[in-house]
């Protein structure tokens, strides 16, 4: 008799072989330029600012349009994918983000650029949360961590390289800001290579569309050492009839039972987005407000982005090795005591090496947030509940920006990083407290 194992069943028995390699580089490339678009408005302020003659009010509320996008691309992409499924919602959130940022190159006035922030901020956030599912879904349980990590930290290439962009481009001519948007579009060819990604098996079972199912799996497996060489029959456990009629979207998430866990990552991200945002969307800004020529912020800026790489290498080192709710909330504190750390001086070596450790701190929290997220919920809501996470966290920081010039109007430049250290903090009291613990467990 063939053993009969679930589609997520036979995913977490493979090795890594050259679909999981494959799928991992295609990532990384979407990923290259979604986190270089996400900063490019930061490092076009500054330009802006003195061009345009912006105040940081205008500033902050252009940067509230990306969050506020970002809440309707998560939560409206991860419900679409849970319908139309993740390769096909992948390829459409990365062709309007790229799309988008050309809009943003083309931005003629105020409006213009916050309407072309907002919309990009929807594919932005929306090809994100349907990439940490996708993530999820297709790699073993036992390197979810370590392969979020890796496939983050070659995407994360893309903030320095785009820091880099702008260090070149800005200062060289009046609209040197626009090369930024359009590098940050250049994900827009991804269609042509989506075809080399398979739709997630446990998606398709869970839509009772086992056939296409059972061949995607055979693919994969064919490309896996272990199963090729494995004597052992297997065959498709199908579902029964109640798991068939399971709810998707909104609806499933509610009936799973994992409302309250939706309610967690909610808070999780709204005070991480808060944190991160707050000090990456600022600094450049900030600086320049002290004084330090445009030239010179973009290089200390471009110094600290280094960061963000041996950062998600850590992460693919230890992401799988503890349970992940308690690396989560001390890297939570590491970040956000080193952010208060470089708020208190002026000094360019202790700016830049501290600017490099917060850099470095976030990403190697941001890849396990993202495998956790996408840990906590079932297959059937996987894509809506990380999205409601998400795009909600994202959605608190549209008033994020408006409440860092709140903040260096009324107390000063270092009163922005003690509400920096603040919300950090907050992140691992909530994850100590109620977070569930997850590694290495199949997902339903």
């Amino acid at each position: 008799m063939p053993e009969t194992l679930t589609a997520a069943e036979r995913l977490d028995r493979l090795t890594i072989s050259s679909f999981h390699r494959r799928a991992a580089l295609l990532l990384s490339y979407v990923f290259f330029f979604e986190l270089g678009d996400l900063n490019s408005f930061a490092y076009a302020a500054p330009a802006l600012r003195l061009h345009w003659q912006l105040s940081l009010q205008t500033i902050a509320t252009i940067t509230s349009a990306s969050f506020v996008g970002m809440f309707v691309g998560a939560t409206t992409a991860g419900t679409l994918s849970d319908h139309i499924g993740r390769r096909r919602a992948l390829t459409l959130t990365t062709l309007w983000y790229s799309v988008m940022s050309l809009l943003n190159a083309s931005a003629w006035d105020v409006p213009s650029l916050f309407i072309a922030r907002l919309l990009t901020g929807v594919g932005l956030s929306g090809m994100t949360v349907v990439a940490m599912t996708y993530i999820g879904e297709m790699f073993p349980s036992r390197v979810r961590g370590k392969f979020q990590a890796r496939i983050l930290m070659f995407g994360l290439i893309g903030i320095p390289a785009t820091a880099y962009v702008a260090r070149i481009a800005v200062p060289a001519t009046d609209w040197g800001w626009r090369l930024i948007f359009v590098w940050g579009a250049l994900a827009i060819f991804f269609p042509l290579f989506a075809r080399r990604l398979e739709e997630s098996p446990r998606w398709l079972e869970h839509r009772g569309r086992h056939d296409e199912a059972e061949e995607i799996l055979g693919r994969i497996e064919r490309e896996s050492a272990h199963v090729a060489n494995d004597d052992r029959r297997v065959a498709s456990r199908i579902p029964n009839a109640e798991s068939r009629r399971q709810s998707i979207g909104i609806k499933g998430l509610i009936r799973s039972g994992a409302g309250p866990r939706a309610l967690l990552l909610i808070a999780v991200w709204f005070c991480q987005t808060l944190g991160f945002y707050g000090f990456n969307a600022w600094v450049p800004t900030l600086l320049a407000e002290q004084g330090i020529p445009i030239a010179r912020t973009l290089s200390q800026s471009f110094a600290i982005s280094i960061g963000v790489i041996p950062g998600a290498f850590v992460a693919s080192v230890i992401a799988d090795r503890w349970e992940r709710k308690y690396l989560i909330a001390l890297v939570a504190v590491l970040v956000g005591t080193f952010g208060m750390i470089y708020g208190l001086s002026f000094n360019t070596w202790i700016i830049v090496t501290f600017g490099f450790l917060v850099a470095m701190g976030q990403q190697v929290f941001a890849p396990m947030l993202y495998a956790y997220t996408a840990e906590c919920f079932p297959t059937t809501a996987r894509n809506t509940g990380a999205g409601l996470s998400y795009g909600i966290g994202r959605l608190g920081n549209a008033v994020g920006p408006l409440i860092v010039a709140s903040l260096y109007a009324t107390y000063g430049y270092r009163s922005v990083f003690a509400y920096i250290l603040v919300c950090w903090v907050l992140v691992a009291l909530l994850v100590l407290a109620f977070g569930p613990r997850m590694n290495a467990r199949t997902l339903a």
